[in-house]
């Protein structure tokens, strides 16, 4: 029936959930989260993110909750201008998670709609895939995750 409406108004533009058609964060395959302690040097951050093609890696404390992220290629850049000594830790340079009644926790599980992925994108450079507990980061999902899964999928 959907798809007799959809044909009887073709101008109609696709809501953000129709691109996705009901699929979830677990859709994605996104790889296992890579995740650097806080204490890690930032000579170990670069050289892991170069390895990995990750651009921005999400930082735990002793109890593996997420305290921020660094971006990989804005470390390197200090590093090489000498702001940066290697052996400096990542909370020194990381970017901290904002967690108070004006910036809400948005949870993202492997269960979250791509629709409502797609949204919390709007706003952010990638999300932390948990579990419903936020006890593990399970993986890192971007903009450009949505972009193959649609080209994957024809949509």
């Amino acid at each position: 029936m959907a798809a007799s409406v959809l044909s009887a108004f073709p101008d109609t533009p696709l809501t953000p959930a129709d691109n996705y058609r009901g699929a979830v964060v677990e859709d994605l395959q996104l790889p296992p989260a890579f995740s650097l302690p806080a204490h890690e040097p930032i000579s170990r951050a670069i050289e892991h993110g170069y390895e990995r093609d990750f651009s921005h890696i999400p930082v735990l404390d002793k109890h593996r909750k997420p305290l921020g992220y660094v971006d990989v290629a804005a470390l390197k850049a200090k590093w090489q201008a000498g702001v940066a000594d290697p052996n400096d830790s990542v909370m020194k340079y990381m970017s901290k998670f904002k967690r108070n009644a004006s910036h809400p926790y948005s949870l993202i599980t492997p269960d979250t709609p791509l629709a409502e992925l797609a949204e919390f994108l709007r706003h952010n450079i990638f999300a932390l895939v948990t579990d419903y507990e936020r006890k593990f980061v399970l993986a890192v999902a971007t903009s450009h995750d949505l972009d193959n899964f649609v080209a994957r999928r024809g949509m």
